[in-house]
């Protein structure tokens, strides 16, 4: 149900709905095309920090508030977190990892929010339900990483599913931070923040690792420049855009339907666009780890204070 008054017309629902459904889905490819021919992590430092930029003048030509010396502190902290390392790790990988499978791979942040949920935040109580869908999930990666499994095709390469997996985590672990660190009260303000700074911390990445000199901006296509484009206009700008109008629209619960779209969206655009392989070992693993997510995501929370055994938190 709406968690405001006003009924957003229907055509727009649809719109955004669908931006973060098929747009968001359809990055992973983007990134695939762009990290061919340029550096990974140059490629993201890019992406996040135009993004960002854009994003921050645009809250601060709106008449927000520019962020606090110590707002600025939190945002640089959650940037290495999510950016440097988790998008940063997922650039990197998908120089390894097909695209439809590195977004089934990150599919695993929602059981990696849960155990922050049960072990850091405690407003999550390890039931039944949830431990069975962490062991589904678990084991749809193990299906797609493990070798000895005799279910057909390639697995993951696996320094890139490592670095999926790390960065899943580390994108729950920023989840949790996120909660108890002082952000600016607007979320566009404190995500364009975030990126900016992200961009940055990514262009230092990207110059320790040299890539500033095996770049060649000259040599690389109008394919790969049309596809950090469409990364930072749909991906970043438009797509979060997007995202914060239906959280203002409609419960998180339903915005949140995207964590099992996407993949779904990313595997078959790489099959039927990107010429990626779609064999039993894909399907059998990308179905566990999305039965997972959609048994996590649609789990209650556990409230705060509910029970004795739980620590009370603040929301």
């Amino acid at each position: 149900m709406n968690s405001t008054e006003e009924n957003p017309a229907r055509w727009k629902t649809l719109l955004a709905f669908g931006i973060i459904y098929f747009v968001w889905g359809s990055t992973f490819l983007a990134i695939k095309i762009g990290v061919a021919e340029v550096p990974p992590f140059l490629l993201a430092a890019v992406r996040f920090t135009v993004a960002g930029l854009v994003l921050y003048l645009w809250m601060l030509l709106k008449g927000e508030r520019n962020p606090t010396a110590r707002q600025w502190g939190s945002a640089v902290l959650l940037a290495a977190i999510i950016f440097a390392c988790d998008y940063g790790l997922l650039f990197w990988s998908e120089q390894r990892v097909p695209s439809g499978l590195a977004a089934v791979m990150l599919a695993t942040i929602p059981a990696f929010m849960a155990l922050a949920e049960i072990i850091i935040l405690r407003t999550q109580k390890l039931t039944l339900r949830l431990v069975i869908a962490l062991l589904i999930g678990f084991c749809g990666v193990a299906v797609l990483v493990v070798r000895q499994l005799n279910l057909g095709g390639e697995p993951i390469d696996r320094a890139g599913g490592v670095a999926l997996i790390i960065g899943a985590i580390s994108w729950s672990l920023a989840s949790a931070l996120a909660k108890k660190l002082p952000l600016p009260p607007s979320k566009v303000m404190s995500s364009g923040a975030q990126m900016l700074a992200g961009g940055v911390l990514l262009a230092v990445v990207a110059a320790v690792s040299g890539e500033f000199h095996a770049f060649h901006p000259a040599a690389v296509s109008t394919k790969a420049w049309l596809a950090l484009l469409y990364l930072i206009v749909a991906g970043s700008i438009v797509g979060f855009t997007a995202y914060v109008w239906l959280l203002h629209h409609y419960s998180p619960t339903k915005v949140g339907t995207y964590a099992y779209v996407n993949p779904v969206v990313a595997v078959l655009l790489g099959y039927f666009a990107g010429g990626e392989p779609l064999g039993e070992r894909t399907i059998v693993g990308s179905a566990c780890v999305l039965a997972s997510v959609v048994m996590i995501t649609t789990t209650g929370a556990k409230k705060p204070g509910a029970t004795k055994a739980l620590k009370k938190q603040d929301e």
